[in-house]
């Protein structure tokens, strides 16, 4: 495709070196550049895109798009912002893939992956092959693909759409973030159907406050054509109101009469109906609907049970918000006789307000809490910990969350039940900027097998 014709769907451009220039991939990392791609200098929270032009350049960048003029001797198309830019280029590029595919996205703070996933094999049933798009899977014409941010960035959700198409998928179900609907990825991606989750309090250090965050969510519904909403709150309710269209329902809905849903939990009823409720706006029928939700035994990570034998009930969820905590610790509790353990944290670089909320939730719920750090990304892991404590009351403070999660299984007995939140089925911990191998699941599994070897 030429620069001139990419260059019109980006808006008022200033062409600086202009030259006929044939651009054959989009980019915004300058370390997956191909050669003949256009390359988006992009600003992000702390790295700039301008400052890997030269290396971009370096590696074969036919042109620029910029925001400030560069002293390179490419073809530069400055504009006012290179990030909303990237979503007009990319629809373009990639021919506006959503177009030609069966959408359904789900959004919320909680219950988004287990919505997509049982609607994912709602689809599959009906005979619909379909991506998957969500921050534990991806999958492209029936093959895994590796994961990223739940919502890819706009050039990558358009390629990745582009290759659903290409390799056969009817449909796609994908996690809309309100992050990205503000950062604009989602721009140009038409929904045949998206669902409202719930909402409550999380990525405040985003949004700034919580009508901000639920205006990012709102708007996402201006490219649905049509819209399933759990009114159990009052933010679904809210939304509702504003969507008369809309196919409303709460926890006590009768839309799984007939179906056996496997999953535990009155949270993952709710996430069911989510999802049945979508099919059916699809015109999906009956039987792959039932058929669908029954074939889905556990969403990895999310109230996944971990079992060696031990005798005691191990649980290992991606709660990391007060609502999800308090949800999942009430179901916890109803699985055992004996006492309830939880081991949890919280993420750094993310919305500290929610810190002490958390600690509050766990030890009012719970008969024995070890607090443990999460992923502190950039952030101090005993500084995360003071805030999460600030809240709480008694807990037992062990940073290092291997020896948090052994001490938690250790130390468990015949009818107890033992939480490990926060995480889920993500495969790494960061610290300061380096990851470093550690999945829950893996890590409870290697405990509990000691555990039982020596009883």
């Amino acid at each position: 495709m030429n620069l001139e014709r990419l260059s019109a769907a980006l808006g008022p451009a200033e062409v600086i070196n202009g030259a006929p220039t044939e651009i054959t991939a989009l980019a915004y990392d300058a370390r997956t550049v191909t050669p003949g791609a256009l390359f988006f200098c992009v600003a992000g929270r702390s790295t700039d895109g301008h400052a890997f032009a030269g290396e971009a350049a370096a590696r074969g960048a036919a042109a620029l798009v910029v925001e400030r003029p560069l002293p390179l001797p490419l073809p530069q198309l400055r504009v006012a912002d290179a990030r909303a830019a990237m979503p007009r280029a990319a629809g373009l590029f990639f021919a506006a893939p959503s177009h030609e595919l069966t959408v359904a996205a789900v959004t919320g703070t909680n219950g988004k992956t287990t919505t997509a996933f049982l609607l994912h094999a709602i689809l599959e049933a009906s005979g619909r092959r379909s991506g998957l798009l969500t921050n534990i899977a991806r999958r492209v014409g029936g093959a895994s693909r590796p994961t990223g941010l739940n919502t890819p960035e706009a050039i990558d959700l358009q390629r990745l759409l582009r290759e659903m198409v290409e390799a056969g998928d009817r449909a796609c179900v994908l996690e809309a973030s309100s992050e990205a609907q503000v950062q604009g990825r989602l721009e140009g991606t038409s929904f045949a159907v998206l669902v409202f989750t719930n909402l409550s309090q999380d990525h405040l250090n985003f949004h700034g406050t919580m009508e901000a965050y639920f205006a990012a969510k709102a708007a996402l519904f201006a490219q649905a054509e049509q819209a399933v909403v759990n009114v159990g709150g009052p933010f679904g309710a809210r939304l509702a109101a504003s969507l008369p269209a809309a196919v409303c329902f709460d926890a006590d809905s009768g839309a799984l009469a007939g179906i056996e849903l496997r999953l535990r939990g009155r949270f993952n009823r709710e996430n069911a109906i989510g999802a049945v409720l979508a099919a059916r706006a699809l015109g999906v029928d009956e039987d792959a609907i039932r058929t669908g939700i029954e074939s889905v035994s556990e969403v990895p990570g999310r109230f996944e049970a971990i079992d060696e034998g031990q005798g005691f009930v191990v649980l290992v969820d991606y709660a990391h918000t007060p609502e999800a905590l308090e949800r999942i610790l009430a179901e916890a509790r109803r699985l055992g006789e004996g006492r309830l353990t939880v081991v949890f944290g919280a993420g750094g670089d993310r919305d500290q307000a929610k810190r002490p909320q958390m600690g509050r939730v766990v030890t009012a719920l719970a008969d024995r809490t070890i607090l443990t750090s999460d992923n502190p990304r950039g952030e101090d892991p005993a500084a995360i910990a003071a805030q999460v404590a600030s809240g709480a009351g008694d807990l037992e403070l062990v940073l290092d969350r291997r020896a948090a999660i052994e001490r938690a299984l250790e130390d468990a007995g015949p009818g107890d039940v033992v939480v490990i939140a926060g995480r889920g089925a993500e495969p790494e911990q960061e610290f300061a900027g380096v990851r470093l191998p550690f999945d829950d699941r893996e890590v409870a599994r290697e405990a509990l097998r000691r555990v039982v070897a020596g009883r």
